[in-house]
């Protein structure tokens, strides 16, 4: 049989059973979103816990200190605030993201969208997050002026919060290339159809 033969006998092979070429296995792909639906929803939710947990407790602890300390400090109690409202921030915004999952379609797309939607969440919470180091560095470095501390405490304080910054921008770089896989999967499955 030669090679001619074999090809007309492939495609009319495929023709008989609608069989394309190359195809993709949908089932195996959507399982795969799924996956990764999954464990961004995880991810998320347990970063929302504890940005919430620690956030007011750091808060009620850091506001207890300073009302019961004969020397209040301004600043302290600001950054107390500051972190209360972020534990707020982040409940509310938990609240919006759980009541906009309802928007999606359980389709390959629609998971895939939601997936997406999940990560750039992921995102946005940990670039905010991140810029959050900012103001709670602002606000000890203001208390320890106001205090009298030595410069060299509020220096260490302010060298331990940029080695945290940087270390942030690790896992920030993290969600985003997974949010970029993603929408590569998208990109694709648009381009294919």
């Amino acid at each position: 049989m030669t090679t001619l033969e074999f090809e007309d006998l492939q495609r009319i092979w495929d023709a008989e059973h609608n069989k394309a070429l190359f195809a993709i296995d949908e089932t195996a792909l959507h399982n795969r979103i799924l996956t990764k639906q999954r464990k961004a929803r995880a991810i998320t939710h347990i970063s929302e816990l504890l940005l919430i947990v620690v956030n007011l407790a750091a808060g009620g602890f850091v506001f207890g200190i300073t009302y019961f300390n004969a020397r209040s400090s301004f600043f302290m109690y600001g950054m107390a605030v500051w972190m209360l409202a972020t534990a707020v921030y982040v409940a509310l915004s938990r609240l919006r993201r759980i009541r906009g999952d309802r928007q999606f379609d359980r389709s390959l797309h629609g998971d895939l969208q939601y997936a997406i939607s999940v990560a750039g969440y992921q995102v946005r919470l940990s670039h905010l997050m991140r810029l959050n180091v900012i103001p709670i560095g602002v606000f000890i470095a203001l208390s320890m002026w106001e205090g009298g501390k030595p410069w060299w405490i509020a220096g260490v304080t302010l060298v331990m919060l940029s080695v945290v910054y940087y270390f942030s921008g690790w896992e920030h770089q993290y969600y985003k290339s997974r949010k970029r896989e993603l929408e590569i999967l998208q990109d694709k499955l648009v381009t294919n159809q």
